[in-house]
């Protein structure tokens, strides 16, 4: 506590110091200037030069359209493409989560503890998502995510490459889109359980890359620009397909079907034009999964906990080119169900 009082009193003599000397300094600057003008021929800097330096020049993007651009690197859900277009995009995630796993047996209904174990995983995921405009307010997508994950645990080490759940979704926009005012998209999305289902896959040889299920949400977007800054905010509800005809060894017995429950998640944030290439953005999302039921071969059946996971994330993006922009975004896991940490860096590429 003294070092920190010592440490403000220093700083604040200092600041004295400096604004004391701020007038002479400025005056030596001034003189010097007018010097170096007159011996090399060189015209002051006058408010016009600078106002010309700081303008807009030509083919930068305005404030509106990069912060339309940072809303779709924040989520591809916020944004459409015109009619007969075609955009690809190309993603490049790594995550990590690191966590004590607990091993408890449910086919008797009840939990009972049989060991704790550390697990590490690393995923790297390249992902192309190819959106086409089928009308103007209307937007149809698919995504194809490849996965390379490497799985650090009591049962198995190593990496798996794979494909992982294909996406398929659509965004309609109800209402044509008024300067000022907030815009509204719907959106509707598929996952079909194509990558390698944890409810299949052998522990002592892999791990799983999918999510062994077929989800499908629907849900809905608000944003609003209010130059330089954009506000987003979304919502969805998700439901699962039952995973059945299951034949996997869990401590003693056999699973046979997995009953996922249902999902809400929500999000909110803003971006922020820092200028006419640059842009910023922070964002919080928060998914919540129901109690899963698993059913047994012996007719025993058992309960997972509720999930929750909650990630906060920030993200920069600089425009290269009118049509491309790269966008990286941090983020952090604020609950136990939540990735650790997540780096994206995402690269749209209009068509």
């Amino acid at each position: 506590m003294k070092i920190s009082t010592m440490s403000a009193s220093a700083s604040a003599l200092a600041c004295t110091f400096l604004l004391a000397q701020l007038p002479a300094q400025a005056q030596d600057t001034a003189s010097s200037s007018t010097l170096n003008s007159a011996t090399t021929g060189t015209p002051p800097a006058t408010s016009e030069a600078v106002r010309d330096a700081l303008a807009k020049k030509e083919g930068d993007a305005d404030n509106t359209s990069l912060l339309k651009e940072t809303l779709t690197a924040v989520d591809k859900q916020y944004s459409l493409i015109r009619k007969g277009k075609v955009q690809v995009n190309y993603e490049l995630g790594y995550t990590y989560i690191g966590q004590e796993k607990i091993n408890t047996d449910l086919s008797s209904g009840t939990a009972t503890l049989f060991s704790i174990e550390n697990t590490n995983s690393h995923t790297i995921t390249n992902t192309i998502m190819t959106d086409y405009g089928v009308l103007n307010n209307l937007t149809a997508n698919v995504t194809v995510p490849l996965i390379s994950r490497y799985s650090d645990s009591g049962g198995f080490s190593g990496v798996s490459h794979t494909i992982g759940d294909l996406g398929v979704g659509v965004r309609w926009q109800p209402h044509e889109v008024k300067r000022d005012e907030v815009a509204y998209t719907i959106t509707g999305n598929m996952r079909l359980a194509t990558g390698t289902s944890p409810y299949k896959v052998d522990v002592q040889k892999g791990v799983a890359t999918g999510s062994g299920v077929n989800t499908f949400n629907i849900g809905a977007n608000m944003t609003r620009i209010v130059d330089p800054v954009a506000l987003f905010g979304s919502f969805n509800v998700g439901y699962s397909l039952a995973a059945k005809h299951l034949n996997q060894n869990l401590y003693g017995a056999t699973l046979r079907e997995v009953k996922p429950g249902a999902s809400f998640g929500f999000g909110l944030g803003f971006a922020y034009a820092l200028s006419y290439k640059i842009t910023t953005s922070f964002s919080f999302q928060e998914s919540i999964q129901a109690r899963s039921t698993l059913t047994f071969d012996n007719g025993n059946k058992g309960q997972t906990q509720t999930q929750s996971a909650g990630i906060l994330a920030i993200g920069a993006g600089y425009r290269m080119s009118p049509k491309t922009t790269v966008n990286v975004t941090v983020g952090a896991g604020l609950t136990a169900a939540a990735p650790n940490l997540s780096l994206t860096m995402s690269l749209p590429l209009s068509l």
